[in-house]
């Protein structure tokens, strides 16, 4: 506690356990155990720097003449100046360049802080001096060992002699470091001398745009990196500067007390109520930047992020959504004031109310009444349309009177939509439940709220639409949401169930894209860099193989066909299952791996009367045996290469090197702990719904053998489809060698992030033809892309027919 009135600044800490930070707040790291912090910021800025360095030099690299365009542009105006006036034009703006660091060291060393200013300087040194040694390791690199052309890109030949200019400028980088970390804070005369060198060092013909960009780069990556590597001074403000920040708006503060992270118990003189203050910190809110702009891409329900306001718009923005809970007849802290404390910091002072969040009551102590109390106060804010958002536990505070109190309110809006309230409805419903179990929690909001609000938010009682706080405390009770679930439909028989979609975008359909544009970028290459042209290869192909290969890739509908309703002892329409194994073709363009497979196959059973459980086992006991067969398949086409007089593969080394690989890997995860409880986790499902249905498929031999017959014949089928593609191509491979390479490439592209592993496969299996089948990267690239071509493209548009015409038939 710091008090304002004596003449010490003595610190004490309040009694009892440390407050815990709420879910979602950054926390920075103390340095040393001194009053020097890392800031999340800093990391940001240093990863975008390195981002930004690494996209010039490719940009260097691939335009190259673009870059001679501007140089040659640029040598083309200097010529227009007299060589001597731009020589004394550089000296002296190279001259002014260094004297900014010099009086700006000055300045600080001088200063009324001069302890903290020995730090400043002595970090800025530091960021100098690495930022120096960068610029000299990049330019030996270049000069080096980097491509010629990126050479050729970043440098041209001096104006004055042989040799060529440096590839950096490295005038620029070490100034431009150190007034960065040591927090220089007159920066419009750095910006001039550093606008004066890069045009006088461009018009004396030492410097590039390349190299003065680079420069520039280097210097702020290099102060950031140092600064969130020794950390910065605590930039929040102290107690004294908040009791002037009060003052100054009319309120007297007496003393100030940590209670939260940036929050502080004030009491106030004259016998005025405590005070509540809030501290906003610009450099706490970057350092969630990215999770909560995810958030908001991703979610319909997300807030705006708050790091993307300034503090004044956040400030009204908090006092707004205050002052219209209050409007309600809602009970909350008041808002009494706020103000900036520079520019990056603010506070808001509230009202202080004692008592105690929700999280901290007994059980006994969560009566009929007090929830009663909670949902009174909670509909309020329902019917002025105001949402709140994170309704935590720690924004439920129960009074020592006994009162409820809704409080945080800062990521709350007004003229709510529909959709949010209904989320604030679910989210309140889980927290209570997590307390006091679903009925209780259900049966309160009921005799408030009514059945038809309570039935509204069934949509959105799901993980993705609750705080992670909440989905944090549902890994302990994970049927808890079942269960409220349940007791909500017990009230609400005809409340609708089905979940409403919050998600914009979803991280496999992110994965699916980068990974595919990556896999593009690999993959392009090889039809302009390969000996024979792919393009020129596939239009000489021989016809006869192609059509085989045509017959065999739709020869693997039928053998899916057979291996899907093989496992499935009770019957089903055989047209419509082979129109199913068809419109798979369309659903995994889709979803990556074979997600959209399995899940079409379990609609279809589904669909077709088979109860849901002996659904899922039978397409789990089909994945199963498939992944058994692949693996007897590989092993045995593995052996045959292996005994293959022309190949130079030897078949006992790599299979008992493959077995004793996948027995260390298995040892390895039985022995820690974590990944063995992970496997157990994955393997559950098998036991205890796998396996019997397997069992009962074994009164069945016909269909057992049928169901292994078929997952057999449409492996094989593809390896005899890919094998008569690369015969079509001129090419003569052995069988063995196509099938080793077509089962390892498919397990590549199952485990690829991509629909269908379309890139990966394409760039996998043309080097593994070339390795394994001694084909030549041309026919090898062509074969390939026939083979997908046949197999994954041209049965797209059949796909998408068959699939809408199993919907109108009401068969998916």
């Amino acid at each position: 506690m710091t008090d304002l009135q004596g003449s010490g600044t003595e610190t004490d800490r309040p009694a009892g356990p440390p407050p815990t930070a709420p879910a979602g707040t950054p926390v920075r790291r103390m340095v040393g155990g001194t009053d020097r912090v890392r800031q999340p910021a800093a990391l940001i800025r240093l990863l975008l720097g390195l981002a930004a360095i690494c996209l010039t030099l490719l940009l260097a690299d691939y335009a190259q003449a673009t870059a001679g365009g501007m140089d040659a542009d640029i040598a083309q105006g200097v010529d227009l100046i007299p060589h001597a006036v731009s020589r004394i034009a550089g000296a002296l703006s190279t001259a002014a360049l260094l004297l900014v660091p010099a009086v700006a060291g000055g300045r600080l060393l001088l200063g009324h802080d001069r302890r903290r200013g020995r730090q400043q300087v002595a970090d800025g040194l530091l960021a100098a001096t690495v930022a120096y040694g960068l610029c000299v390791a990049l330019d030996l690199w270049v000069d080096g060992a980097a491509p010629a052309s990126l050479l050729d890109a970043l440098t041209h030949p001096l104006p004055d002699g042989p040799g060529h200019t440096e590839p950096v400028y490295g005038y620029l980088a070490p100034v431009l470091a150190f007034l960065i970390a040591a927090g220089a804070r007159d920066r419009h005369r750095p910006r001039v001398a550093f606008a004066l060198s890069g045009v006088a060092g461009l018009l004396s013909g030492y410097a590039g745009p390349l190299s003065l960009l680079l420069g520039l780069l280097i210097g702020a990556t290099v102060a950031h990196g140092t600064l969130y590597a020794v950390g910065v001074p605590d930039p929040r403000p102290r107690p004294a500067a908040l009791a002037l920040s009060l003052r100054q708006v009319g309120l007297r503060p007496r003393t100030i007390t940590p209670s939260g992270p940036d929050r502080y118990l004030v009491g106030q003189d004259d016998g005025r109520p405590d005070l509540d203050v809030l501290l906003l910190d610009r450099q706490a809110l970057v350092a969630a930047l990215f999770q909560r702009v995810w958030r908001r891409l991703r979610l319909r329900t997300a807030p705006h992020p708050r790091v993307l306001r300034s503090l004044r718009t956040g400030l009204e923005h908090e006092a707004l959504v205050s002052y219209a809970a209050v409007a309600a007849g809602v009970r909350t802290r008041r808002v009494v004031a706020s103000a900036e404390l520079g520019p990056d910091a603010a506070l808001v002072a509230y009202e202080h109310v004692p008592g105690r969040a929700l999280d901290l009551l007994a059980d006994e102590e969560l009566t009929e009444e007090l929830l009663a109390d909670v949902w009174a106060q909670f509909k309020l804010l329902q019917t002025r349309r105001i949402s709140h958002r994170a309704l935590v536990p720690a924004a439920v505070l129960v009074a020592e009177c006994g009162a409820v109190h809704l409080v945080d309110l800062a990521d709350g809006d007004i003229a709510a939509s529909d959709l949010v309230l209904r989320a604030d409805t679910a989210q309140l419903l889980t927290t209570l439940a997590l307390r006091t179990g679903a009925e209780r929690a259900v049966g309160s909001a009921v005799a408030v709220l009514g059945p038809a609000a309570v039935g509204a938010a069934l949509p959105l009682l799901q993980p993705i639409a609750l705080a992670r706080q909440t989905r944090a405390a549902l890994k302990q009770q994970p049927e808890l949401l079942e269960a409220i679930r349940a007791e909500v439909l017990r009230t609400r028989p005809q409340a609708a169930v089905r979940a409403v979609r919050l998600e914009r975008l979803r991280p496999r359909t992110l994965l699916a894209v980068v990974g595919g544009v990556v896999a593009g970028c690999l993959l392009l290459p090889q039809f302009f860099t390969t000996d024979h042209n792919p393009i020129a290869t596939l239009a000489g192909a021989d016809p006869g193989w192609m059509t085989l290969a045509v017959l065999l890739a739709a020869a693997s509908h039928v053998a899916a066909t057979v291996g899907f309703v093989g496992f499935v002892p009770e019957r089903v329409n055989l047209w419509h299952a082979l129109l199913a194994q068809v419109a798979g073709c369309f659903v995994k363009i889709v979803s990556p791996g074979g997600v959209g497979g399995i899940a079409l196959n379990t609609r279809f059973l589904q669909r077709s009367g088979v109860p849901t459980p002996q659904a899922l086992s039978s397409v789990g006991v089909g994945q199963l045996l498939g992944l058994i067969l692949h693996l007897l398949q590989l092993g045995a086409f593995v052996y045959l290469l292996g005994n293959d007089p022309g190949s130079e593969l030897d078949a006992l080394p790599t299979l008992v090197g493959g077995l004793a690989g996948a027995a260390v890997l298995l040892s390895l995860v039985a022995a820690v702990p974590p990944a063995r409880r992970w496997l157990a986790a994955r393997l559950r499902p098998l036991t205890s719904e796998v396996l019997p249905r397997l069992l009962d498929l074994l009164r069945s031999p016909a269909r057992l053998s049928a169901g292994i017959a078929g997952q057999l014949l449409v492996s094989l089928c593809f390896v005899a489809c890919l094998y008569c593609c690369a015969q079509a191509v001129d090419s003569r491979p052995s069988f063995a060698s196509v099938a080793v390479v077509l089962l390892v490439g498919n397990a590549v592209g199952s485990a690829a992030p991509t629909p269908g592993g379309a890139g990966w496969i394409e760039l996998t299996l043309p080097r593994m033809l070339v390795a394994t089948a001694a084909m030549d990267s041309g026919s090898a690239v062509a074969a390939v892309v026939l083979y997908r071509l046949l197999t994954f493209l041209l049965p797209v548009l059949p796909g998408w027919a068959a699939f809408a015409w199993l919907q109108r038939r009401k068969a998916l």
